[in-house]
């Protein structure tokens, strides 16, 4: 038996080696892995009996790794109704939204008494800019159980029945960190459930979905494979669906490489469990870490900050001084740092106000200190989004060898809404990546889809450019070069997940997870680098995309 060998050749070989841009001239895969990259000439000699591609003077690079998305949302995504504001969905008014949400209804011959769900709405982007409540939703569906999940995936909207139905009413306190938002001058629920206040409409929902969780899986890799992406993560796992990955897995279902990020409220029963295999694949499914969940939405103003927000939040009795809320206090955030640095497990932590972050680091301090181990030791602890961070606590991070994923997307589609709600200095600072750069951190930059798309040429124009939907620029000082924003979606997410020996670099005994783009993101101009297309997706020397 033959091991099938490809040479790649004529076209912008661009190896993401080094900290300026190299290419090679050809690169030769054989089974899995590279095997060769330099030489056209000296290729052809090696592997004379290597099938040529020739690349037409298209773009080869390492496949896109992903930082940080939500696999599992992605996939249920599928059996709701998208009311995402443009360029990603079309729904601009809240009229538009209840007719979508009333004709999602008729078309999947939903019956009364049924629950139905939509997800990606954004207050900020609607007209008028504000949160649906539940009588509009009982207006158009009176009969139906409704929760439409907001675009930050930290708040969404109930109607009546499904409030009745999680015995939500005005005597029900908030939970801990959450808010149950009430109509001007009342006690009456006005639908809007913020934080944890959320969990059980997103618990029922996962219930309810999970006998399609299997119909929705191999499409949702190929949404992912589409835009070039060959590992994906699913960003808050919990234990049933950390054992339907794997089952799938082992069923031979994964086309990619999928990596699962568990939630630490699960941590004491995942570490007792001898079936997780922390950081290590199997079948091309592995647990990677543990997930912590530290504040909200800055979009949503619930991500905690040590100055308040500058709009008024309603129905929140902060008399106009509101900081958002932290999802945990402080003492649980150090015992969960606790437990997981004594038993070695990667924490990711999710930070969006510098309030939050200043949780994250106490609770690093405190759980080094209690455990006599170094503050700088190579956990690769991720501080996920870190975006308002100040620079005292990029310093900090630095110290205390903590990476950040930052989120530049961001800067497109809630830049100007970050510029109203935080001013200026803030929301110019958010994600800041040059600094970081500066600094020497192994960042990456992800999309938190169902956030954003999960499509990595977005990330990296929204890093290069910073450009608002407005056009105003977020930040000039934070715009980095496309080189720079590529290792956050090659190299450095490689790193991040403990794999920079095997993935993102064309390099000789790597694995051969590739991309082909129809053109150069180092070569285009900067504003277009978001247009360019993936021809090709190639994971262990397959193509398993191919655009033509």
């Amino acid at each position: 038996m033959t091991t099938a060998t490809t040479l790649y050749h004529n076209g912008h070989i661009l190896t993401m080696e080094g900290d300026s841009p190299q290419y090679a001239q050809a690169l030769v895969t054989q089974a899995d892995k590279i095997v060769y990259v330099g030489e056209l000439a000296d290729a052809k000699t090696t592997y004379p009996q290597a099938t040529l591609i020739d690349l037409h003077q298209q773009t080869l690079l390492p496949a896109f790794i992903d930082p940080h998305s939500h696999f599992a949302l992605v996939s249920n995504t599928m059996g709701q109704v998208n009311l995402s504001p443009p360029p990603i969905g079309q729904i601009s008014t809240i009229d538009e939204m209840m007719q979508a949400v009333k004709q999602y209804k008729i078309d999947q011959q939903i019956a009364d008494g049924e629950w139905i769900f939509g997800w990606g709405y954004d207050d900020n982007e609607l007209t008028p800019a504000r949160h649906p409540t539940k009588d509009e939703i009982d207006a158009v569906l009176p009969n139906n159980p409704v929760y439409l999940q907001h675009t930050s995936g930290h708040m969404g909207v109930a109607n009546s029945k499904a409030l009745a139905f999680m015995n939500i009413t005005a005597d029900t306190p908030n939970p801990e960190g959450g808010n149950i938002a009430h109509y001007d001058d009342s006690k009456e629920p006005n639908g809007l459930v913020q934080e944890t206040a959320m969990y059980p409409f997103m618990r029922h929902m996962l219930e309810l979905f999970a006998p399609k969780q299997g119909d929705f899986f191999m499409q949702t890799q190929d949404y992912y494979i589409k835009q070039g992406v060959t590992t994906a993560q699913d960003g808050s796992t919990p234990r049933n669906t950390l054992h339907f990955f794997q089952a799938q897995a082992d069923a031979g279902k994964l086309k990619i490489d999928l990596v699962a990020l568990a939630g630490v409220s699960d941590l004491d029963e995942n570490l007792a469990d001898n079936q997780l295999k922390w950081q290590h694949y199997q079948n091309g499914f592995k647990t990677q870490g543990s997930k912590i969940i530290a504040d909200g939405s800055p979009q949503g103003k619930t991500a905690y900050f040590t100055k308040p927000y500058l709009s008024n939040i309603p129905s929140c009795g902060c008399g106009g001084h509101a900081r958002g809320m932290p999802s945990l206090t402080q003492e649980q955030i150090n015992d969960m740092f606790y437990k997981a640095y004594q038993h070695d497990n990667q924490l990711f932590i999710h930070n969006n106000g510098d309030a939050a972050t200043d949780m994250i680091i106490i609770a690093h301090e405190y759980a080094c200190q209690k455990l006599n181990q170094p503050l700088d030791k190579d956990r690769r602890t991720i501080a996920v989004h870190a975006q308002f961070i100040r620079p005292d606590q990029l310093k900090k991070l630095q110290q205390y060898n903590i990476q950040p994923s930052f989120f530049t997307n961001h800067a497109f589609f809630w830049g100007d809404v970050h510029v109203k709600n935080l001013g200026k200095e803030r929301a110019y600072s958010l994600s800041p990546m040059a600094t970081a750069h500066n600094m020497g951190f192994k960042y990456t930059n992800h999309s938190d889809d169902t956030v954003t798309p999960v499509n990595p040429l977005l990330s990296v124009w929204t890093a290069v450019n910073r450009t608002s939907r407005s056009g105003q620029i977020i930040g000039a000082n934070e715009r980095i070069t496309p080189y720079q924003a590529l290792k956050a979606v090659t190299e450095h997410a490689a790193y991040q997940y403990f794999e920079e020996d095997s993935k993102g670099t064309l390099t000789v005994g790597k694995v051969a997870d590739l991309v082909i783009l129809d053109n150069n993101p180092l070569t285009v101009p900067a504003d277009r680098i978001k247009d360019i297309k993936v021809m090709q997706t190639i994971k262990n020397g397959q193509t398993i995309y191919n655009c033509q």
